[in-house]
C-alpha cells in the first residue's frame, strides 16, 4: 500500500487469487472503495476486465476464480497499474503464466506499469522470454 505506484493510481487491474497464489482478496475489498479496482473475466481464449463492485457481484467463472459480472472495461489507457499474477517470475521482470497465455495476450494493450506479484519461491533465476513476452517494470515477493 505504500508503493508509489499504488498510492498514485486510481485505477488499478487486480487479479482474484487462487489459493496458491498471495491472496488479493482482502485487498481488492479494502481498496475498491477508493480506486476503480479491475479483475480479470476469462472468455474464450481472452481475459475481459470488469469493474469490482462487491463481493455480492462476484461468480465462478472459469478455472473456479471470482469473476465479476457487468459489463467489459476497455478503457485499457486509463488503467494505471497492472498487478499480475505468475508461476514464476525473474528479477528480468520475466513472468511464466500457467500456459494458457491470458495475460500474454491482454498485457501488449496495457501501458500500465506493471507488478508481478509472487511469494519468494516463485522468484527464479531465470525464465525463457520470446520477443512477444511483457515483461514486469518490478516484481514484488511477499511472504507465506
Amino acid at each position: 500500500m505504500a508503493h508509489p505506484r499504488w498510492q498514485e493510481a486510481r485505477t488499478v487491474l487486480l487479479y482474484h487469487s487462487l489459493p496458491d497464489e498471495p491472496d488479493t482478496h482482502a485487498f481488492v475489498r479494502q481498496w475498491a472503495r477508493e480506486k476503480r479496482i479491475l479483475l480479470p473475466v476469462v472468455v474464450g481464449d481472452d481475459l475481459e476486465l470488469r469493474v469490482y463492485t462487491d463481493d455480492g457481484s462476484l461468480r465462478a467463472g472459469a478455472f473456479h476464480i471470482a469473476e465479476p459480472t457487468g459489463k467489459a472495461f476497455t478503457d485499457y489507457a486509463a488503467i494505471d497499474l497492472a498487478i499480475v499474477p505468475g508461476v514464476a517470475f525473474d528479477r528480468e521482470g520475466n513472468r511464466l503464466g500457467r500456459g494458457k497465455g491470458y495475460y500474454d495476450r491482454l498485457l501488449p494493450r496495457l501501458k500500465a506499469y506493471k507488478i508481478g506479484l509472487c511469494f519468494p519461491f516463485q522468484l527464479v533465476e531465470s525464465i525463457p522470454a520470446e520477443a512477444h513476452d511483457v515483461r514486469m517494470d518490478e516484481i514484488i515477493c511477499g511472504g507465506r
